[in-house]
């Protein structure tokens, strides 16, 4: 019997197409939260570029944010991984030398480097309209940093992380990549909340689309991929769903007989 959902929000809960969160999905997690089911957020976003789930907020219960870097349901923060000081220092250097944009999220204060080599992916991809990026990089150091997001090609990232120890990289989206520290991904998250709200893993449901929610998928009770999802992610899930804008949520949990 699932007990709770765990939805990414790009290209799951909300469309790229029409940045929205389909009103089928919105009427499915309704009912789902009336059946007694608790329904948590699972994403790569840090919790201060969350902009776009005004129409269900009401109904969330938690938030796995950069991608399982901070879990916390309510008030209470169930998990947090920051990632090893050095292996900070050493991305951001090469991104300071290359001039390669990259946001560093840290539990406080977001730091942005070379901003305007990203707007074009934040504001009309992802409809950011996160402008406090006056926190410099070493104040946002000073205190824990829960992810990076340089955009690195795959060549790039695959030459930086052979240099890093204590991180972990999950690209969802060709442009950039998220590193947070190894024990912080959407597959731990998902444990650490289960455990927090005393709930098997086999009551566990998880929804995604991108690379960086094949750790949840697999880790779930029941792994659901998005039809618009990548092979990749598909062939890691139990199901795959019709895609977020063909009511792809919905017809999962019609499906399991969530709702």
């Amino acid at each position: 019997m699932t007990k709770a959902l765990f939805f990414d929000i790009d290209g799951t809960l909300v469309s790229f197409n029409t940045h929205e969160i389909p009103a089928s999905a919105i009427e499915a997690l309704e009912q789902a939260k009336k059946n007694g089911v608790k329904i948590f957020i699972s994403t790569g976003r840090p919790i201060q570029f969350i902009n776009n789930l005004q129409a269900i907020s009401h109904l969330i219960d938690g938030y796995m944010t950069t991608n399982g870097g901070c879990c916390f349901v309510g008030d209470r923060t169930v998990s947090i991984h920051p990632i090893a000081k050095d292996d900070v220092r050493y991305v951001t250097d090469v991104c300071l030398k290359t001039e390669t944009g990259c946001v560093v999220v840290g539990k406080e204060h977001i730091s942005a480097l070379f901003p305007e080599k990203m707007e074009y992916i934040m504001h009309n991809l992802l409809r950011i309209s996160y402008t406090q990026w006056e926190a410099s990089l070493e104040e946002v150091m000073r205190g824990d940093v829960l992810q990076i997001t340089p955009f690195f090609t795959a060549e790039q990232e695959t030459e930086v992380m052979q240099h890093l120890h204590s991180v972990t990289s999950a690209r969802w989206y060709p442009d950039f990549t998220d590193i947070t520290a190894k024990k912080a991904d959407k597959g731990q998250g998902l444990v650490a909340i289960a455990e927090a709200e005393d709930i098997a893993i086999a009551d566990t449901m998880a929804f995604g689309d991108g690379g960086n929610d094949m750790s949840i998928i697999r880790q779930a009770g029941i792994g659901v991929a998005m039809g618009n999802a990548g092979d990749d992610v598909k062939a890691v899930a139990d199901y795959v769903t019709t895609s977020v804008d063909d009511d792809g949520i919905a017809n999962a949990l019609k499906h399991f007989d969530v709702i």
